[in-house]
């Protein structure tokens, strides 16, 4: 009877664990398509979206009942990073025809999503499930898109957990060798408002926050260059 009982509760446990890993492999390849179909050029064709709108549902209800540990960081920070670009979009199309996120009222910190086994606002999602949970994971700012144009762009693939590192890196690269992101004239540089929010992230460990800049530049900023911010462009990112 003990042994059954064993038996029992490991291929109990076996099961969930194919189950869990067949829900999170199909959430990954289906948000894959899904970006690829709908974004181009770091904006998102909300108007597409909104007149079919079954592939976001399709994905947010997946997203319903997925439930990862921290533990598992890579998987955990895709699952949440994709998350919460799909609950902006999601936002933007449920109110859509808009002209910014700002239009809709408590669009960052009053409406809620059901994703992840949570009933969750986007601000939660990027403060308390992700940097709360990573605080030195400064990159997320990088992948996480407000639908606005002063974010940086949204790419046009799901972020997966075997590739995650390389792609946080990869998107961090890209925004800090911008022109437009990161605007150097003379002696001085204005940056990103994302910057002046979130400053903690960036200067960490005694660092200043043209030295974060300058680990993903290839064209280093002096250490004595002035840091100034410039205003945030809360334009909708959408296909033209």
């Amino acid at each position: 009877m003990r042994l059954q009982k064993i038996l029992t509760t490991f291929l109990l446990a076996i099961t969930f664990q194919i189950g869990f890993a067949q829900d999170t492999s199909e959430f990954f390849t289906k948000t894959d398509t899904f970006f690829k179909t709908y974004v181009k050029n770091g904006r998102v064709a909300y108007k597409d979206i909104k007149a079919n709108p079954e592939s976001l549902n399709e994905l947010l209800n997946l997203a319903k009942a997925i439930s990862i540990s921290k533990s598992d960081a890579n998987t955990y920070q895709a699952f949440w990073i994709n998350g919460y670009n799909l609950s902006v979009i999601k936002g933007i199309v449920d109110n859509y025809p808009i002209k910014s996120p700002l239009d809709k009222a408590g669009f960052f910190d009053k409406i809620t999503y059901d994703i992840g086994g949570k009933n969750t606002t986007l601000n939660d999602i990027e403060n308390k499930l992700l940097r709360a949970n990573f605080p030195k994971e400064a990159r997320f700012h990088f992948v996480l898109v407000c639908a606005g144009l002063g974010c940086p762009p949204i790419i046009g693939n799901a972020y997966l957990p075997n590739t995650l590192d390389a792609q946080l890196q990869k998107q961090t690269q890209l925004s800090l060798n911008n022109s437009n992101f990161v605007r150097l004239k003379g002696k001085k540089v204005n940056l990103s408002q994302i910057f002046e929010w979130y400053n903690k992230d960036f200067t960490q460990e005694g660092k200043s926050l043209v030295d974060f800049v300058n680990q993903y530049r290839k064209e280093k900023l002096d250490s004595n260059t002035k840091v100034g911010y410039y205003p945030y462009d809360w334009t909708l990112n959408e296909t033209k």
